[in-house]
């Protein structure tokens, strides 16, 4: 499996992402380790992840095997079911939800700690600052090798950036193929030296990947759509993540080694989603 190494921490070239499996979540994520992904991206918000079950699947195994990532949620991104104290102070919280997550997942450490997308669709309030000034604490500690953001605009990536003692090494984002793949995200995440991590490659692209070009290079290299787009990815710097509870398509889109797009393919794609 294609690897890369961020900051000095190896990372799996594909990772497998857990929201949204409910009570599947223990069954698809050991179905996930036997297909062969090594890293697994989950988060403390009971509203869209099952946090816990992700770690009974992988509790017993090799750790230093693993690349676990999870995130500490906002308040309005939770529901009822809360991994900290509502009214404490946000760096407490950080502190509450990371701890739980520790539990969850059975280590001492996470390999990359992520702030699931800022409070505001704007700029960083003064809690976001908080969020990450805590998230900087625990890194310094070595609980946390890496840190990370989702769902985040370029100019808060920007100012994050700008603001940040020990700078994010992710960004996460939802990646449509419309905006160019998150085109100016990407460009900063270049020169910031940050790892862009891609999800919904495929349920948010539906329309773009039905279009002939991927007839074309399917015809190719004897790739799915699927694997083309993973491939693709990966080809112009993102660490793509999957969320598929097809076995067939976990083995599918580990295999993505085995062709290489060329460059004027590659540049096709990039413009596939432009009216």
């Amino acid at each position: 499996m294609i690897e890369r190494t961020v900051r000095g921490v190896r990372v799996p070239g594909v990772m497998y992402g857990t929201a949204w499996k409910e009570d599947r979540t223990q069954e698809l994520v050991e179905e996930a380790f036997v297909t062969g992904y090594r890293a697994f991206d989950t988060a403390n918000q009971r509203k869209h992840y099952h946090e816990a079950a992700v770690g009974e699947a992988l509790r017993g195994r090799e750790r230093g095997q693993l690349f676990l990532q999870t995130k500490f949620t906002h308040r309005a991104g939770q529901d009822h079911r809360l991994p900290y104290d509502a009214v404490a102070p946000i760096g407490t919280q950080v502190e509450q939800s990371f701890g739980s997550s520790l539990a969850h997942l059975h280590t001492t450490y996470v390999d990359a700690y992520v702030l699931h997308g800022p409070s505001t669709t704007r700029g960083l309030a003064p809690e976001d600052v908080d969020a990450w000034r805590a998230m900087e604490r625990l890194h310094d500690t070595g609980a946390a090798h890496l840190l990370g953001v989702s769902n985040v605009t370029r100019d808060q990536l920007e100012q994050l950036c700008g603001l940040a003692r020990v700078p994010p090494a992710f960004v996460q984002n939802r990646c449509h193929a419309t905006r160019g793949w998150d085109a100016d995200v990407r460009a900063l995440c270049r020169r910031r030296d940050v790892t862009y991590q891609g999800f919904s490659l495929l349920t948010a692209n539906r329309a773009t990947l039905a279009r002939p070009l991927f007839d074309e290079v399917m015809h190719r290299t004897g790739g799915t759509r699927e694997q083309i787009v993973f491939r693709f990815a990966v080809q112009v710097g993102m660490l793509p993540l999957t969320g598929t509870s097809s076995p067939q398509h976990m083995r599918d889109d580990l295999a993505i080694d085995d062709f290489e797009l060329t460059e004027r393919e590659v540049e096709a794609i990039e413009r596939a989603g432009a009216p």
